[in-house]
């Protein structure tokens, strides 16, 4: 039988059943990580809207990493993001057309299963004759490292920023909420469209621009959400515990008041690394992104907008990158959602 050590009333060591004060003994994992972050681990393996999204992220994942297996560049020494071209006519061609023209320079094991011995479109081409298969696997990689950059970097500020403003207050809080109003007048999209548009000249087009507009104006909704988080976990008994001990302010805020106060980032987090590629995306298509020919969905989206009225001729152009885009932003949000279900204390029950 389970005891717990306690207090007798005569001072000394009593043991009681855990059975009978409702307790149990904390697992490895809540010793390792603490009981919350052992909790939402849990829930993240269990929960069935993480388990479907975590399948289908690590699907893009793997994707991205056997890229170059999947997708071979023409050439040894080609740039695998610039999307191999088989001519130049402006007619999309159907999937399983033959490849005449820059095709990969070698056929790996796997491509056996298609039926072919030797390279041919899997997805057709768009206008321009860009292979579409090439681009989406190559995409892949473009919208993992892209997404992951500009999420990574802008919640890094966005927390940094935001609990500064709500640890200390005052005319801190003020001077930095002032700040983050100023970004948020500006309407989302258009402010990074206007941006990425006065970077071009600057930096040439390339990733460069759109990455640092999404960041510029990505952010706020970060420092927002973990201040308000800072201000009701900063006058806990162990914060005002750590405070009298003597602590500093930032041992108090990395130990204590940001590991309680991160979780609800963490949601928001996930979903925005689905819209950012989304919003990379859009900027391709409006012709402020990456360079006409580079390996983002995207640009595979705008080769199609001549066709859009042809679908039923050139479906092809739209569903795959469609496809593309839509799973790649499921995938996430799904774990968004999982995530905000596990750390609901209405639904802790529910959640494992």
């Amino acid at each position: 039988m389970t005891t717990n050590d306690v207090l007798s009333p005569a001072g000394g060591p009593a043991t009681i059943p855990t059975e009978r004060v409702g307790l149990r003994p904390p697992t490895r994992l809540e010793k390792a990580l603490g009981p919350e972050w052992a909790r939402l681990i849990k829930g993240v393996f269990t929960n069935p809207l993480s388990v479907m999204g975590l399948i289908i992220v690590a699907g893009f994942i793997i994707v991205g990493l056997l890229a170059p297996l999947l997708a071979p560049p023409p050439k040894p020494n080609w740039d695998p993001y610039d999307i191999p071209r088989d001519g130049f006519q402006n007619e999309p061609k159907p999937p399983g057309t033959p490849w005449v023209k820059n095709a990969p320079y070698y056929v790996p094991a796997w491509y056996r299963i298609t039926g072919n011995e030797e390279w041919v479109h899997l997805l057709g081409t768009t206008g321009g004759q860009y292979d579409i298969w090439y681009g989406l696997i190559w995409g892949t990689r473009t919208a993992l490292l892209a997404g992951t950059f500009v999420v990574a970097v802008s919640a890094t500020l966005g927390i940094v920023i935001g609990a500064i403003a709500g640890y200390f207050g005052g005319w801190i809080d003020d001077l930095l909420m002032r700040i983050v109003e100023v970004f948020v007048v500006f309407p989302g999209l258009v402010a990074v469209l206007v941006l990425s548009s006065i970077l071009i000249p600057i930096f040439g087009r390339s990733i460069r621009p759109a990455v640092i507009a999404l960041i510029v104006f990505g952010w706020m909704g970060y420092a927002r959400l973990l201040r308000g988080d800072v201000l009701s976990n900063k006058e806990r008994d162990y914060v005002m515990a750590a405070r009298a001990s003597g602590a500093k302010d930032s041992h108090i805020i990395l130990k204590h008041v940001l590991p309680n106060a991160i979780f609800p980032t963490l949601v928001f987090l996930s979903l925005d690394m689905g819209s950012i590629v989304l919003s990379f995306a859009a900027l391709s298509f409006l012709g402020v992104g990456v360079e006409p020919g580079y390996a983002d969905w995207g640009q595979i989206v705008s080769f199609a907008r001549s066709y859009i009225v042809s679908l039923d001729t050139y479906w092809y152009v739209i569903l795959f990158p469609g496809l593309a885009l839509l799973f790649y932003g499921l995938g996430w949000n799904l774990l968004g959602d999982a995530l905000r279900d596990i750390l609901d204390p209405k639904l802790r029950g529910k959640s494992g």
